[in-house]
């Protein structure tokens, strides 16, 4: 690991601010937290179930998940991670992980220590709040992925996945015009959203013959917006973004 310049840390003040207002002296308070800065291959553990981590890690650059492992194999991927989000921020106060995280695509991962993160959230009280305000979101999308896995079809569960990924994208300024990254594999979907891969081939082709989306080259374009909406019953007021 390498000690960078604060750089890095503008990601963390960009997703704050997607759900709190970040002032100036609170924005100065993140740049100059401490940190180090380290890049991991894709499909590569972060931190594992049983660890005890003594740093908090920010997603600068890739797309990450959170899974648990089954004796017999299976994975269960409970969350997507891009930049800006501390994917194991409850590291601050349940000191061992109860699952793991690991990388999607290649990444960038800046790791703040613990005693700085409580420094700073003691020294500027809406930092805590902010952070723990993002961790209430986290929960209210842990909700809305069981409502769907319960109760969805596999047709409404893909199109909600969708939506909701490209919706925290546009909020970051990391996707616009319907358009946006997608390294997201079809096992990855599967894995996510408790469904087989070939069943996921399947609603996939479904969505692309009715001219709700395309994927190529790594990108998802959303052809029809209200339409995508309407298949996965999407309503973003779970993501609680700052309006």
């Amino acid at each position: 690991m390498t000690v960078k310049a604060p750089d890095d840390l503008a990601w963390l003040i960009r997703k704050l601010g997607t759900v709190d207002h970040v002032s100036s002296e609170e924005r100065q308070a993140i740049e100059n937290l401490a940190f180090t800065r380290k890049r991991f291959n894709g499909g590569h553990d972060i931190v594992c179930e049983r660890d005890r981590p003594s740093h908090c890690c920010l997603i600068v650059e890739g797309w990450a998940c959170r899974y648990k492992l089954l004796s017999e194999g299976k994975r269960q991927i409970m969350s997507f991670h891009v930049p800006g989000d501390i994917p194991d921020l409850q590291s601050l106060h349940l000191t061992t992980m109860d699952h793991n995280l690991a990388t999607v695509t290649p990444c960038t991962v800046a790791f703040i220590s613990h005693e700085g993160v409580h420094d700073l959230t003691r020294r500027f009280p809406r930092i805590a709040d902010a952070l723990w305000r993002d961790t209430l979101v986290d929960a209210a999308i842990f909700r809305e992925w069981m409502t769907g896995i319960g109760r969805r079809s596999a047709y409404g569960r893909i199109a909600h996945l969708f939506c909701e990924i490209y919706v925290k994208l546009n909020a970051l300024g990391l996707a616009e015009n319907y358009r946006c990254e997608w390294p997201i594999t079809q096992i990855d979907i599967a894995d996510a959203l408790g469904l087989s891969n070939v069943h996921v081939n399947r609603v996939l082709q479904d969505l692309r013959g009715a001219k709700l989306i395309s994927l190529r080259d790594r990108t998802l374009v959303i052809e029809n917006w209200d339409a995508l909406t309407e298949a996965a019953e999407f309503d973003m007021l779970y993501l609680h973004l700052k309006t």
